[in-house]
């Protein structure tokens, strides 16, 4: 048995949800942040079978897309002009995920 981790896009995480339940994957959904953009990610904990991963992946990367995003400065209006104040543009999106074996699951 494996437990899958996957960290998605707000934008995306409604329709992976959706195609994970579709083909009848249980899936919980956890509100996280991410740390670099401090963006609202979602990550969802899959419990499958050995058998059932290379499904999940594929839904989840044929589901998930990457997109350009403006990143705004981290200095606020008046700061001045420093490194890392002017907005940059990021690439945001996609999925990372983490397959982790599981050694004992119940339900009570």
């Amino acid at each position: 048995m494996k437990l899958i981790l996957a960290v998605i896009n707000n934008d995306d995480s409604a329709i992976v949800t959706s195609a994970l339940t579709k083909e009848g994957f249980f899936v919980t959904s956890l509100a996280t942040t991410g740390g670099f953009l401090m963006a609202g990610n979602r990550t969802l904990l899959i419990g499958t079978e050995d058998e059932n991963v290379n499904k999940i992946k594929e839904i989840i990367a044929g589901h998930c897309s990457t997109r350009k995003q403006k990143n705004p400065g981290s200095q606020p209006l008046g700061g001045g002009l420093v490194n890392g104040s002017l907005p940059e543009e990021v690439t945001v999106g996609g999925a990372t995920y983490f397959v982790l074996d599981v050694n004992e699951f119940g339900k009570v």
